[in-house]
């Protein structure tokens, strides 16, 4: 028997809640009210399938406490669901929900639930905290306006199909990764559309239902999403339960501190991995999501030393991904990945343009050995024959900008960051986060506060944040926020009011 646990369902409910009125509680039954809206999203789960057949519900009580809302909205929810045939309740076992013939056997975990809201106009009201992905940069503008007949005629005379990307793309990307001091050939790389459709494909390359796989903890949600729709069994890398390494093996991306984290990675990691013999370990090194972190050199070094040793005991495999690398705040350079450190038989790294050029640019990476990129382009053509040409075609001119490119949005982060530290500083003073070597967002910590209660509510004034919990495989950092500083200045300036007075209602 499935249980959702509060902090699953609030993820998978998005909104419902977006046309209340402030922190009013409505404990109506009609369509209109709270708790109407409240049943109409639980309703849609069944409709769509998202939540299996005879899944127990949380407990009146304690879903109120997750969503911010009183327990009487959320009694009257459950009633009308009942009265409808949608729920079931027993007395000692709970409320189960009843299915459709959509229902799937296992449900999604809704940690990728706030992209379902970005259904409608881009530009409403709504404050959308909800991603760190960037507005486009001119560099795209001028690509496509570069493109010519000439230069397409050739791609147009053909069917168009590449599964495994386009040939000029591999070639280029290949070239990139040389020019960082790691050597690579096109038959490394395997274009995908995003880095989330090659954390997908990877794990479905190489997990199968209840292998064990170790992540730092947070981290990306996405992947988070791709492991467990696989059947992963998620085990956290150590922290100190903030997202920060403990010992002297510092944990990647988890991620150490510069300058931190040197010694040899050895003792309670090391000991972890040897134990938990997990299939897979999935790494940020380089400005890692949410945490904004990176491995030190001297950390880099340690941990391909032990992940070398325990891929040759044990045949662990190591996924970096370096989706954000290309965002770290210090100097200009190309990021050197953590792949250049480690056998390439049991590594893969995971790449994309998105975050760099524009989240609309769908074109990411996998580099790995060659066996494995003919086994992932197998498993993505029977879902994807071949990502646009188009893009791919932009995708090949924008790696001759990628230095300008880099420069400015690095430029642009480092102004965006000051101010977002000066607005949290002057309306948030007792919030606490730590300055980020790289990345779009800051990890900031509201003390006393419900993050989950608080996204909810910050949700019903028009205000989209995502919560901690969200970025760990064990529901962790109850009272942490992920917040973009990257936007337009006057978006955060909007946002954190609402954050800050929403933080005021969600606590116990």
């Amino acid at each position: 028997m499935r249980r959702l646990t509060p902090s699953q369902l609030s993820r998978l409910l998005t909104g419902w809640s977006l046309d209340g009125d402030g922190h009013g509680d409505d404990a109506g039954g009609d369509g209109g009210s709270l708790p109407g809206r409240l049943a109409g999203a639980l309703r849609e789960l069944a409709e769509r399938g998202d939540v299996p057949a005879g899944t127990v519900l949380p407990s009146q009580r304690a879903l109120a406490a997750v969503l911010g809302v009183s327990r009487s909205t959320v009694t009257a929810a459950y009633g009308e669901l009942e009265a409808e045939g949608w729920l079931e309740s027993r007395q000692g076992s709970g409320s189960r929900l009843r299915g459709t013939p959509l229902t799937r056997e296992n449900g999604a975990e809704g940690r990728l639930a706030s992209f379902d809201e970005r259904h409608g106009d881009p530009t409403a009201d709504a404050v959308d905290l909800s991603s760190g992905a960037l507005p486009g940069i001119a560099a795209v503008d001028t690509a496509i306006d570069g493109l010519s007949a000439e230069e397409l005629g050739p791609l147009l005379r053909t069917d168009g199909y590449l599964p495994y990307g386009l040939p000029a793309l591999r070639e280029a990307l290949a070239d990139a990764y040389a020019q960082a001091g790691t050597p690579t050939r096109p038959d490394q790389i395997l274009v995908t559309a995003g880095s989330q459709q090659a954390v997908w494909l990877l794990a479905q390359a190489l997990v199968d239902p209840g292998d064990t796989v170790m992540t730092e903890n947070p981290t990306y949600r996405g992947a988070l999403e791709a492991l467990r729709s696989r059947g992963a069994r998620l085990v956290p890398l150590p922290d100190d339960g903030t997202g920060t390494p403990t010992g002297p093996g510092a944990v990647p991306g988890a991620g150490a501190v510069p300058g931190a984290g040197t010694g040899a990675a050895g003792g309670t990691d090391a000991g972890l991995l040897r134990h938990v013999r997990p299939r897979l370990v999935y790494l940020q090194p380089t400005a890692h999501n949410p945490t904004g972190r990176s491995l030190s050199p001297a950390g880099r070094r340690a941990w391909a030393a032990l992940l070398t040793r325990l891929a040759e005991e044990q045949g662990l495999f190591t996924v970096e991904d370096t989706a954000c690398a290309e965002l770290t705040l210090d100097g200009d350079a190309a990021p050197v990945p953590l792949a250049s450190l480690l056998p390439g038989a049991s590594t893969a790294t995971v790449g994309t343009l998105s975050k760099l050029f524009w989240g609309g640019l769908r074109v990411g990476w996998i580099r790995a050995a060659p066996p494995l990129v003919r086994r992932l382009a197998g498993i993505k053509k029977s879902v994807d024959l071949s990502g646009p040409v188009l893009d791919q075609v932009l995708a090949v001119r924008l790696l001759a900008r990628m230095p300008a490119a880099r420069a400015q949005r690095r430029g642009a982060l480092r102004e965006r960051l000051a101010h977002a530290e000066e607005l949290l500083r002057a309306h948030a003073p007792g919030w606490e986060w730590e300055r980020p070597s790289g990345g779009p967002a800051l990890w900031v910590r509201m003390p006393g506060a419900d993050a989950e209660a608080t996204a909810h509510l910050a949700r019903r004034r028009g205000v989209l944040a995502v919560p901690g919990p969200a970025f760990s495989p064990v529901d962790g950092f109850r009272d942490r926020l992920r917040l973009p500083y990257a936007h337009e200045p006057e978006l955060l300036e909007r946002a954190l009011p609402v954050l800050v007075e929403s933080v005021r209602h969600s606590g116990p």
